[in-house]
């Protein structure tokens, strides 16, 4: 797996398996974790700034991570659903 599905999994640990088992057959997922742990990353050094526009860019890059995790919760929610057969 990647540094993203192991970041992901650091954040959701109750979640660990559904997240390995999704990312083995998710390429989408796998990039939805890449994603949030760049932004996450990003986030932090902004915080650590000095920058004029440290302030707006930690709000911009809060936002995108509340919208990542979300993504996330819900991708996670789906695929713990186990979807009923018709019967035959």
């Amino acid at each position: 797996m990647g540094n993203g599905v192991g970041f992901v999994k650091s954040c959701f640990k109750q979640r660990a398996k559904v997240i390995e088992e999704l990312a083995l057959r998710s390429e989408g997922f796998r990039d939805l974790c890449d994603d949030f742990e760049i932004a996450n990353n990003e986030e932090v050094q902004w915080e650590q700034s000095t920058a004029p526009e440290r302030d707006e860019r930690v709000a911009e890059y809060q936002e995108l991570v509340d919208s990542l995790r979300t993504e996330i919760e819900q991708s996670l929610d789906r695929a713990a659903v186990v979807p009923f057969k018709p019967p035959r």
